[in-house]
């Protein structure tokens, strides 16, 4: 009878063993940052952090993130750029699966400058904001100054790790813009539309 709970006690503990699964550690990239504001690649899925101004406590940091499809991170870097040219009437407006983003555009010290206001869970109650950024700033941030902007495009490979193949990740975008935004007078340029993405 002890050999017979000796020998369920061994197979129970390696049951519970084999029950443990080491994860493949994936890290993220950064393609960019400039204090307080960093941009991140993982895959093909960008991340934008930023310590929140909104709060009282300092130390809080938010995130927003979206699928580079159809260079949507040459297309988000162009549209921020563009308003530091051609100030937008209002605030550009940016819907993203989870969030909404507002891109803010204020002089400071006669400086053009941007922030991103962050409607978290699309939620107007739960607002981010994160510092506000100049031309040189938005240029270090997408990786223009240090060459990682080439990232934006390398695809990824996948290996299945069950399987031993590779596939490649391939998509399209599925961005539209909205035409209910009120824009300036006569102005057709992408920064003054509403985008969902």
């Amino acid at each position: 009878m002890k050999k017979i709970i000796l020998l369920f006690t061994c197979m129970f503990g390696i049951s519970v063993f084999s029950q443990i699964k080491v994860l493949k550690n994936e890290t993220l990239v950064e393609i960019g940052k400039d204090n307080s504001v960093g941009l991140y690649k993982k895959e093909d899925k960008f991340t934008i952090n930023y310590q929140d101004l909104n709060t009282a406590n300092l130390n809080t940091f938010r995130s927003f993130s979206f699928q580079n499809m159809n260079k949507d991170v040459e297309g988000l870097y162009k549209m921020i750029t563009d308003g530091f040219i051609d100030s937008p009437a209002g605030n550009i407006v940016l819907e993203l699966p989870n969030d909404i983003i507002e891109l803010h555009y204020e002089k400071n010290f006669g400086q053009p400058t941007v922030q991103f206001i962050q409607y978290i869970n699309k939620n107007k109650k739960y607002v981010g904001k994160s510092q506000f950024l100049n031309k040189k700033q938005v240029d270090k941030l997408f990786g223009k100054t240090n060459g990682k902007s080439a990232l934006y495009e390398r695809s990824v490979a996948k290996t299945n790790s069950t399987m031993g193949t590779t596939s490649y990740n391939s998509s399209t975008s599925t961005a539209t813009p909205l035409n209910d935004t009120p824009a300036k007078a006569q102005s057709s340029s992408p920064k003054s539309k509403k985008y969902k993405k």
